[in-house]
Order: C-alpha cells, then structure tokens, then sequence
C-alpha cells in the first residue's frame, strides 16, 4: 500500500475542457476574420458568403448585365509636347464638311496665267490654306458658272470679272454668254467696273425711265461719267439690247481716248468697216488702237450693229480696265491688235 495521494477527477476535467475550448474560439475567430476579410476584398457587396461554403441547388444563376461600351484610351500627354490625333473614318467626312469658307483660301498660282481651268466647277484642290497672320488675297477666286466650259472663247474675260464683282451670274448659276445685253444692264456693268460716286445735281431725267427703276443710279452714273448719251427725244431706252459699236464708243468716250492720226487706216483691219456709223468712226478707230475690240470668231469681222453679248461686253469692258493698268492684260486670239 503506498502514500501516493489519489488524483482529484475533477481538477483534471476542468483543465482539460479549458484548453479544448481557448482552440475551438481560436480556430472559431479565425476561421470569421478570414471569410470577413476575403468578403470585404471582393469589389461586390453583394458576394454570397453561403454560397461560397456551399453552393444551394435551388439557386438559379445570376442576371448577366450587358457589357459596356469600351471606352477610348486616353493617351498619355507628356508637358510641352503636342499629342498627334489621327482621326477615325467617321471624323474625316465631318472634317469635309467642316472646310474654312472661301476666304480663308487663296488662290493656286501654279497653272499658268493662258491655261484654262479643266472644269466649270471650282474644287476645293485648287486652293491653298492661307497660313495664319499670312495677307489674306485682295481678289477672290472667280464663280463657277455652269454654262462657260473652260475652252469657251471668253472664259478668261468672264473670270477675272466675276471674281471682282463686275459681272453676275444668275441665281441658277448660270452666265449666259450669249444673251444680249440691254443700255440698262450695261449701265450697271459701268457702274461696277468703273465705281464713281454720281453728284445728285448731275442726275438726268429721261422720259421712259422711272424714278423707282432698278438701274437708275447705274443710268445716272453712266451719264455724269461720260460713258453713256441719252437720245435726242429725252430717252434712254433702257431695255434696247446695246449693239457692238455703242459698247466701244461707251469705253472711247468714258476712257477719254485720243483720236488716233489715221482713222482710216486702223478701220482697214475690218472686213466690214463700211457698216460702222459715221458718228462711230474715231470712236471705233481710238478703241482699236487701244486695244478694246474683241471679235469673236473672226477677229477682222467687226459687226458693229449686232447685239452684244454678255460674253463680249465683259471682254471689252476687260480690256478697257486693261488700258487703265487696273488688270493685267490676257493674251486672246480674239482681241484687235494693230501693227506698230
């Protein structure tokens, strides 16, 4: 029998038990810190923390939501340097319709001056975009119109002055060349090729023009300038269509042209000098020494009483802006020259 203390049953149940349920809280607290951390990792709240230990059979799958757009990637931009953007198919036809008005364009230079242009219409191609702080061009470029193809004979005439202003088309951008022109529309090319203020005081009131008429200011222009006469019957006859030789005795008269020494002998260069009116001889003669008549086919066929054309108006009236140094002269088959 020996002294040896018995053990005491219930002191080492209790120790035992102790330590067993510190492991079970330990392991417990951990095992809710990890799922607790791995959930608040997630970018969805919404992640099932049921689902991730066991996933239930009656679930149904999750909505699938449309994808986004993908955004375009900006580049990065590094300071003092300019990012380059290539634009995408969509953005060059904007970038067609987005062209700087005709102002803001100057003409090409590199035809040459007695080249005509290849096609009526004015393309975009043939224009160089004035750098900035360059002069913009004091003349801007001719119109388009769509009945002066470019072999035309008096395409070049036509051109230089629609691009000033002087001549029009009309509102079907058209020109019509060959149309006659009347004493009042021919006033009103006066007026716009040589621009004078008209003093009121030398108004002239002619018995079959109105007060209200649409060329008055022109006819009054005409007058006090000495480009045009009334008739001796106190009219004007506005609406007569002008014949060849009263153009040229206009531009005679208004230009103050000198009567040349032998009338006659520049007169000769026309087959039909004959017609010409004798109140038209000096006038025909200093406008041919000058430069002034254009003939069109033939430049020896004068036809001083035909009607003049659009078209041979504004060659005519070209040429007399030419003898002023106010244009810079065309070489043309079709314009008089006289021997020196």
């Amino acid at each position: 029998m020996t002294d040896i203390p018995p053990s005491d049953p219930k002191s080492s149940q209790r120790n035992t038990l102790g330590f067993d349920e510190f492991l079970g809280i330990l392991v417990a607290f951990s095992t809710i810190g990890l799922i607790l951390f791995w959930s608040f990792s997630r970018k969805d709240s919404s992640w099932n923390i049921n689902g991730l230990l066991l996933p239930s059979p009656t679930s149904s799958a999750p909505p699938v939501t449309p994808a986004t757009p993908r955004q375009p990637v900006v580049p990065f931009i590094v300071p003092g340097v300019k990012p380059t953007v290539t634009p995408s198919p969509t953005d060059q036809n904007t970038f067609e319709d987005e062209l700087p008005p005709v102002s803001n364009f100057a003409p090409d230079h590199s035809q040459a001056e007695d080249e005509p242009t290849s096609s009526a219409t004015i393309t975009r191609q043939q224009y160089s975009v004035v750098a900035p702080g360059e002069k913009l061009p004091t003349i801007p470029p001719p119109l388009a119109f769509t009945d002066v193809p470019s072999e035309f004979w008096g395409r070049r005439f036509i051109d230089v002055l629609s691009s000033r202003g002087i001549t029009k088309g009309f509102p079907d951008y058209s020109f019509r060349p060959n149309q006659p022109v009347t004493r009042a529309e021919f006033a009103a090319i006066l007026q716009q090729a040589f621009g004078k203020r008209v003093d009121s005081s030398s108004t002239t009131n002619f018995k079959d023009v109105s007060a209200q008429f649409w060329a008055i200011p022109a006819i009054n222009q005409s007058i006090s300038t000495g480009f045009l006469k009334g008739y001796p019957d106190k009219t004007f006859q506005p609406e007569q269509k002008i014949p060849r030789v009263q153009v040229l005795v206009a531009l005679a008269s208004g230009l103050n042209l000198k009567v040349p020494s032998s009338p006659d002998k520049l007169l000769s260069v026309y087959k039909d000098a004959k017609e010409i009116p004798k109140y038209a001889l000096d006038k025909v003669a200093a406008a041919t020494e000058s430069s002034l008549v254009v003939n069109h086919p033939d430049p020896q066929t004068f036809a001083p009483n035909q009607e003049a054309t659009r078209a041979e108006v504004a060659a005519m009236v070209h040429q007399a802006l030419v003898r002023m140094g106010k244009l810079q002269p065309i070489k043309s088959q079709s314009i008089v020259t006289v021997p020196r």
